[in-house]
C-alpha cells in the first residue's frame, strides 16, 4: 500500500476507531486463563447467529472469531458492540463500511487509539479477514452472573482469625510494586529498593488494576475475567487469602476508606453483566449486587450494557463513587447500612471511564472519554461541580496533580485521540477564576496516550503514547519540566534503554516509587518475547536501571503500594 493510500486509510479510521483492547478468560478453564488463551465469555455460551447481508461464516469460524473478539475488542467496543472508548461496531455500521475497509482498519490501526493489529503481528492476515466478517454479524449475548455463581466461585484460603496480627516479613512494603504480567495471568511483586522480583502470584487473566486496602495490608487485584484475588502482604511470604469471580468481564476494584470503615468493605464493578458487587473487606464474601442497566443521561434511552468503569472510595462519606460508562451516571453508593443501600445518582456525560482525585482528595476528576469531557464531582457536597470540555478521548489513568506557575493547582489528562494534554484548575478557594476550567493545553508526541503521571516531590510530568501507530513514538515517553512547560517536552528513548531485541516494545504507564525520585516504565512485548521495566532517575532524566527477568512476561500496569494506598498522583 502506498503512503498516500495509507494516509487516506488512517484519516478514515478516525470515523470508526478501535480503542484499547481488553481480554478475559473462560471461567471454566483456569489453566488456559493463566496462559492468556481463553475468552472473556465462554464461546459455547452464546447462540451462533448469521445475519442477513453479512459474509458467510461456518459455525467453527464464528466460534473462533467470537473468542478473538472477547479477548481483544470487547473491553472498548462492548460485549454487545455498542461502543464506548471504541466506536460502535454494530452490523448497521460495519456492513455499510464493507469488508476491505474493515480489514484495513484492523490491520493499520489509527492515531485515535486503535492498535495496529496487523502491522504489529498481533493478528494474522487470515484472522483479520475473519474478524472483518464477524463484526458484520449480530453480536451474541453472553449469560448473566448472579449471587449463586459468585458464591460458587468464592474461596477463603486463609480465615481472618488465622492470619498474622503484624507484618511477618522484612519487606519495605511502602516501596513494593505490584506489576501486572498481563498475558501470563499473574502479578509480580517487585522490591522497589533492590529491583528484584519478590514473588509472582497467579491471578485472573490480564489484571487491570491493583488496589490497596486502607490499612496498607491487603492488595486486591482484578483480572479482566472478573476474578479478584486478595493478597495479604503481612504474611511471612505474601500470599492469597481469598478470591472470587464477580462476573464474566470486569475492570475495577476498591476498598472502603472512610474513617471507621477502613478495610470493612470491598467493591468491584463488572463490564458483564453490567453491575457492581459489594463484598466483605476481609473475606470477599459477596453481600450486595446492584445492576447498572438503565437510561442514558443525554438521550434518556435505555441501554442494556452500562459497564462499571472506575470506582474510587470517598474520604468525606462512607461511600463508593462508581462510574457507569454508557449511561454517563456517577453513583454515590453509601455503605453505612449494607442491607439498605442508599444510592445518589449524578448525571454527568456518556462513556465515563477512568479518573482520580484532585490534590485535596475532595474532588473526583473523571473522564467521559467519547464525550471529550471531564466531570468534576464534589465528594463532600455530593454533587456535580462542572463538566469540562477537553481534547479527544481523554484517558488519564488517575491523572496528574501539580502546581502550575500561573494557574495554581491543576489536574492534567492526556488523550487517546489527539496529541494534547489538558490542564484543569482545581483550587476554588485561592484561584477561583481558574477552578473547574480548561486553563491550558500542552502539546505531546501524539495520540494513543494511556497514562499521565507526576508526584508531589517531582518537578516533572510524564506521559506515554502506548497505542500510537508509529513505533518510534510508542516506544518512547515524553517528559515536561513543570516549571517551564512552554519549553515543550523531552523524549526519553525508554525502549532503546531497555536493550530488547524483538517485539512491539510498547512503553506504558509511568509510576513513581515511594520517595518520588524514580519513575518506572513497562516495556511491553509479546508473551514469547522479552520484556522489561526501565527505571529513570527523576532528577537527571537519565537511565537508572533496567529490570529483566524471565518471569517478567508482558508487564503493563505497575502500582506502588504507598502511592496507591494514599492516592498519590
Amino acid at each position: 500500500m502506498s503512503k498516500h493510500h495509507l494516509a487516506g486509510f488512517i484519516a478514515a479510521f478516525s470515523l470508526l476507531g478501535l480503542g484499547v483492547t481488553q481480554a478475559a478468560a473462560n471461567p471454566e478453564n483456569a489453566e488456559a486463563a493463566y496462559k492468556g488463551q481463553a475468552s472473556a465469555v465462554d464461546p459455547a455460551s452464546a447462540q451462533v447467529v448469521h445475519s442477513p447481508g453479512a459474509p458467510d461464516l461456518t459455525s467453527a469460524e464464528f466460534e473462533v472469531a467470537k473468542e478473538i473478539y472477547f479477548q481483544r475488542c470487547a473491553g472498548c467496543h462492548g460485549v454487545l458492540r455498542k461502543g464506548a472508548t471504541g466506536k460502535p461496531l454494530t452490523p448497521d455500521i460495519t456492513k455499510e463500511r464493507g469488508q476491505a475497509y474493515l480489514e484495513a482498519l484492523i490491520t493499520y490501526g489509527s492515531p485515535a487509539g486503535m492498535p495496529n493489529w496487523g502491522t504489529s503481528n498481533a493478528l494474522t492476515k487470515d484472522q483479520i479477514t475473519l474478524m472483518a466478517k464477524y463484526i458484520q454479524h449480530t453480536p451474541p449475548t453472553p449469560p448473566e452472573w448472579g449471587m449463586a455463581e459468585m458464591k460458587n466461585s468464592w474461596k477463603v484460603l486463609v480465615k481472618p482469625q488465622d492470619r498474622p496480627k503484624k507484618q511477618m516479613n522484612d519487606l519495605n512494603l511502602p516501596n513494593l510494586f505490584s506489576v501486572t504480567l498481563r498475558d501470563d495471568g499473574k502479578i509480580a511483586l517487585i522490591d522497589g529498593d533492590s529491583k528484584k522480583i519478590v514473588k509472582t502470584i497467579e491471578t485472573g487473566y490480564a489484571v487491570h488494576i491493583s488496589r490497596m486496602s486502607a490499612s496498607g495490608r491487603y492488595l486486591l487485584v482484578i483480572g479482566r475475567d472478573a476474578r479478584i484475588d486478595m493478597i495479604d502482604l503481612w504474611s511471612k511470604e505474601p500470599a492469597k487469602v481469598a478470591e472470587i469471580k464477580v462476573g464474566i468481564e470486569a475492570r475495577s476494584v476498591e476498598t472502603s476508606k472512610f474513617k471507621g470503615y477502613e478495610d470493612k468493605y470491598a467493591i468491584a464493578g463488572s463490564y458483564w453483566p453490567p453491575q457492581f458487587t459489594i463484598m466483605d473487606g476481609e473475606t470477599l464474601e459477596p453481600k450486595q449486587i446492584v445492576s447498572t442497566r438503565g437510561m442514558t443521561v443525554d438521550k434518556q434511552e435505555y441501554h442494556p450494557e452500562p459497564r462499571v468503569a472506575a470506582i474510587i472510595a470517598s474520604h468525606e462519606h462512607p461511600e463508593f463513587i462508581v462510574n457507569v460508562k454508557e449511561t454517563g451516571k456517577i453513583m454515590l453508593v453509601n455503605y453505612k447500612d449494607i442491607d439498605n443501600l442508599t444510592i445518589t445518582s449524578i448525571n454527568a456525560a456518556p462513556f465515563l471511564h477512568d479518573g482520580g482525585w484532585d490534590s485535596s482528595h475532595r474532588y473526583f476528576m473523571t473522564a467521559a472519554n467519547n464525550s471529550n469531557k471531564v466531570a468534576v464531582v464534589d465528594s463532600r457536597e455530593r454533587k456535580l461541580s462542572a463538566l469540562v470540555e477537553v481534547g479527544k478521548i481523554p484517558h488519564p489513568g488517575r491523572g496528574a496533580n501539580f502546581v502550575h506557575p500561573k494557574y495554581g493547582p491543576v489536574w492534567a489528562t492526556s488523550h487517546l485521540g489527539d496529541e494534547s494534554i489538558s490542564l484543569i484548575g482545581t483550587d476554588p478557594k485561592n484561584h477561583p477564576q481558574y477552578a473547574w476550567k480548561h486553563v491550558d493545553t500542552l502539546k505531546g508526541q501524539g495520540g494513543g496516550s494511556l497514562f499521565i503521571k507526576t508526584h508531589p516531590k517531582s518537578r516533572h510530568l510524564y506521559l506515554d503514547t502506548t497505542f500510537h501507530p508509529d513505533a518510534k513514538v510508542s516506544q518512547s515517553a515524553a517528559v515536561f519540566d513543570i516549571g517551564n512547560l512552554d519549553a515543550g517536552y523531552q523524549v526519553l528513548p525508554i525502549a532503546e534503554w531497555a536493550g530488547l531485541k524483538e517485539g512491539a516494545k510498547r512503553v506504558v504507564q509511568p509510576e513513581y516509587n515511594e520517595a518520588g525520585d524514580e519513575v518506572w516504565f513497562s516495556v511491553w512485548s509479546g508473551q514469547e518475547e522479552e520484556s522489561a521495566i526501565v527505571v529513570v532517575d527523576d532528577k537527571t532524566l537519565k537511565l537508572k536501571t533496567v529490570i529483566k527477568d524471565k518471569r517478567l512476561i508482558t508487564p503493563t500496569g505497575k502500582f506502588n503500594v504507598h502511592n496507591t494506598q494514599y492516592d498519590v498522583y
